[in-house]
């Protein structure tokens, strides 16, 4: 009887271990990127939501909800969207984070997604950016298509956001604002 019972306990342990490695896991990222401009001005842009036209893929964006709680629509080159509601945006500390309230994975395949963006100054004429983000792979049950696992997920997610940093660079070292 006791074997028979060490057995099940074994047995109930290796299934859920199996089952653990299929759920998915919190996945972070960190991209950084130095820009040749001061940090007010990387600030200007990175601190104005509705400015989303260096964010990779996006067409336009407008401003929702209300003062007290904003949201922007982030329109895509494909004419899907996605919605981003602001968490806090810190003029004075040059730090804006935000959580995706709608998103097509398709498009961007994550699932309870949130970011902090910060700009830091690097000396006088440069800035440093800081995107960290943290979410779930697309599909959030067990056994994912490949295009919605874990590792391409954090894949195509870590893509976006260094492209995205890359024409911010661009677009502020070129002169623009």
């Amino acid at each position: 009887m006791r074997i028979a019972v060490l057995a099940a306990a074994a047995l109930a342990v290796t299934t859920v271990t199996a089952e653990a490695q299929h759920a998915p896991t919190r996945r972070k990222i960190v991209e950084t990127v130095t820009i040749d401009a001061p940090a007010d001005k990387v600030w200007a842009v990175v601190g104005n939501p509705a400015d989303a036209g260096w964010i990779d893929n996006v067409a336009g964006a407008a401003q929702e909800g209300t003062p007290e709680k904003p949201s922007y629509r982030l329109t895509l080159k494909n004419g899907h969207a996605i919605v981003e509601e602001t968490r806090k945006l810190d003029p004075e500390h040059r730090s804006f984070a935000y959580y995706i309230v709608t998103n097509d994975v398709a498009d961007l395949p994550a699932k309870d997604y949130s970011a902090t963006i910060s700009v830091q100054p690097e000396g006088e004429h440069a800035a440093r950016v800081e995107w960290k983000a943290a979410f779930y792979r697309g599909h959030p049950n067990n056994d994912p298509p490949p295009e919605l696992n874990d590792e391409n997920s954090e894949k195509r997610v870590r893509a976006w956001v260094h492209a995205s940093l890359e024409n911010l660079k661009a677009r502020l070292e070129k002169g623009g604002s």
